[in-house]
């Protein structure tokens, strides 16, 4: 499945260490939001664990959109930046 994770997190090292970790899942395609392609369930899971492990639930949020490939093949960018390929991805 493909996801868009954006968060808003107060404190800059936590920041950073958040930004890190999704880093490892996807590509970052605004400061504050990645695309993070072919996440199984399992990996979702552990991804949205390791994330919940390292907010404060009282300042920060982290939202997560599951995206299809109907999704997908609506989006729209304007500016900078190109729309996700299902195809590349394997998004069913």
């Amino acid at each position: 499945m493909f996801y868009l994770v954006s968060f808003d997190v107060s404190d800059d090292k936590i920041r950073y260490r958040v930004a890190k970790l999704l880093k490892g899942y996807g590509q970052r395609v605004q400061k504050s939001v990645f695309e993070c392609p072919r996440l199984t369930e399992k990996k979702f899971l552990t991804l949205k664990d390791r994330l919940e492990a390292l907010i404060d639930f009282t300042t920060d949020s982290v939202r997560y959109y599951r995206q299809c490939s109907a999704c997908l093949k609506d989006a729209e960018v304007s500016g900078l930046g190109e729309c996700p390929d299902e195809k590349e991805y394997g998004v069913f």
